[in-house]
């Protein structure tokens, strides 16, 4: 069963490409300073593109577009990019690789800069992995990068070069702007957003901002209840005999799970955490076992425990009512304090009482969700371990859930 679930999840994400990711009406400006109008697959890019797909009809045959040829490409009315060749320092961006160096070291690269805000003054974005940098213009002026830079002091200690601010005080006036506005500014989208719209309206500019104006269902808050087909093994490194399946059980659990949904890639990303209840309970005899009084051993589990799955959840649309959604979760488990595994002899006297000690697992699932609202899943928990704080003891843990979803918002 796992390895069919693990197939199935594999040739789901095969087919990434028919999802809510498709062509809408765009266009690009060419070396030549045409614009084509275009339908471009709207990746909803997380880091700034190096290149770009493209179709120049509904019919048309996917073209591949790179900054070597295009000037400009966008999609209308939600996003803008235009290439074009800066000064950009990447040295104060990642914490674990930083120097002593407290000034800018630029080097020159032509880039995709994202359009934030397109006024007197422009504001753009450039997002590389951990690396975000924000650029400006002052008028009609160059591209210029906007500074904050961290820097080694020394060993243990780190500076911040917040250079922006002055750049800002000094370039971007405004009578309504005072100093103690431009202190406060952090360095981030949504402030220098504000903080570019604001010296737009003060200058009574005409003022595009390409933030996206669509809605993200950003939150979902999802009670989950579930049939639990669960099975375990006792492993006794003392005597092979002794060795115990105690088989599968059908069992329930609930669980009430929290959904983020990533603002990237058309909202296709997210992640969750679903703290949930469930049991165990299972008692096997033995026959023939030896060293034990009266040949006769009996094994027994109770287990009860919350398990608290972190999960990274890739949605696949199927329309504007539907989607498959796949996720891998890293499972934490706090396990009840009356959890034991019983060893009992053929007179119900206890021969041994081990507590359950867990540890984490990994789970993997596959489901459908319908109007944002109902949704069902097939998830399979990898091997546990319950008797961790045993060398001589060993008692895995398997779990097949189907979980059926009501979102409450």
């Amino acid at each position: 069963m796992k390895n069919q679930l693990l197939f199935l999840i594999a040739a789901i994400l095969s087919l990434n490409g028919y999802s809510q990711i498709s062509f809408e009406n765009g266009y690009y400006i060419d070396n030549n300073n045409q614009k084509i109008d275009c339908l471009i697959k709207n990746m909803d890019w997380l880091n700034n593109p190096t290149e770009f797909e493209y179709k120049l009809s509904e019919n048309s045959e996917p073209q591949i577009a790179t900054a070597a040829s295009v000037k400009e490409f966008g999609v209308n009315n939600l996003s803008k990019y235009i290439n074009r060749t800066v000064n950009i320092d990447r040295t104060g961006g990642v914490l674990n690789n930083l120097g002593y160096e407290k000034n800018p070291v630029f080097n020159k690269e032509t880039l995709f800069l994202k359009v934030l805000v397109e006024s007197k003054s422009n504001l753009y974005e450039y997002i590389d992995g951990n690396l975000r940098i924000y650029f400006y213009t002052k008028e009609d002026s160059n591209i210029e990068q906007l500074i904050s830079k961290n820097y080694k002091i020394s060993d243990g200690k780190i500076g911040k070069n917040n250079s922006f601010r002055q750049q800002l005080w000094n370039d971007l006036k405004c009578p309504n702007f005072k100093l103690s506005k431009i202190e406060r500014i952090n360095y981030n989208k949504n402030e220098l957003v504000k903080f570019f719209t604001e010296y737009s309206q003060c200058h009574n500019d005409e003022l595009i901002d390409f933030e996206p104006k669509q809605k993200r269902d950003a939150f979902n808050l999802t009670i989950r209840p579930r049939l639990n087909n669960s099975s375990s093994a006792v492993t006794s490194a003392v005597s092979y005999s002794r060795n115990t399946n105690l088989g599968s059980k059908m069992g329930f659990g609930a669980g009430l799970e929290a959904e983020i949904i990533l603002p990237f890639n058309k909202n296709k990303w997210a992640i969750a955490l679903e703290p949930t209840y469930q049991s165990f309970k299972s008692e096997k005899t033995i026959n023939n076992v030896s060293n034990v009084s009266g040949g006769i051993l009996i094994t027994s589990i109770d287990y009860s425990s919350i398990e608290v799955p972190l999960s990274l959840r890739h949605y696949l649309f199927l329309n504007k009512d539907s989607k498959l959604f796949i996720n891998a979760s890293y499972v934490f488990d706090f396990n009840s304090k009356s959890s034991y595994v019983e060893l009992r002899r053929a007179d119900n006297s206890i021969l041994n009482t081990l507590e359950v000690k867990t540890s984490y697992n990994l789970a993997f699932g596959i489901g459908y969700k319908l109007y944002d609202t109902y949704s069902v899943e097939m998830r399979y928990l990898t091997s546990r371990e319950l008797l961790g704080g045993y060398n001589s003891w060993s008692a895995d843990y398997k779990t097949l859930s189907i979980i059926l979803g009501y979102s409450l918002f």
